[in-house]
């Protein structure tokens, strides 16, 4: 089964980040690497990518056939989506699992949704 992990953090989080030292800076980082070479070693990572800021952001909206569109950042939004995981594995406990192991679920969130395939759920 496909699950999609969608990392999301905030303004606080990030400036935090910003704040640490770079030894810690990489430490976070580090987390990712283990994480992303389990994923790899286990065949459960299908594809993970980082987004760039907010603030390079577009929403697009269609109206009356009119595309419009918005530049970022979006202020109304609390959690900005940072990045994300499509991983394959046997279960939605072990998506949350390897949710748990992102480093935003101790500041911000993370989510974990099943992916439908034409069929429905892939479940």
């Amino acid at each position: 089964m496909k699950y999609l992990v969608l990392i999301y953090t905030n303004l606080e989080a990030r400036r935090l980040w910003e704040q640490l030292p770079e030894a810690e800076q990489a430490a976070g980082l580090q987390a990712y690497t283990a994480l992303n070479e389990d994923l790899a070693s286990s065949g459960e990572m299908i594809v993970s990518e980082s987004l760039a800021d907010p603030s390079l952001a577009r929403h697009v909206t269609v109206r009356d056939g009119q595309a419009m569109t918005t530049d970022g950042p979006f202020a109304e939004a609390k959690e900005q989506l940072a990045g994300f995981y499509l991983v394959e594995c046997d279960s939605i406990e072990r998506a949350t699992e390897i949710a748990a192991r992102i480093p935003e679920a101790e500041a911000g969130v993370v989510e974990v949704r099943p992916v439908r395939t034409y069929n429905g759920l892939e479940m």
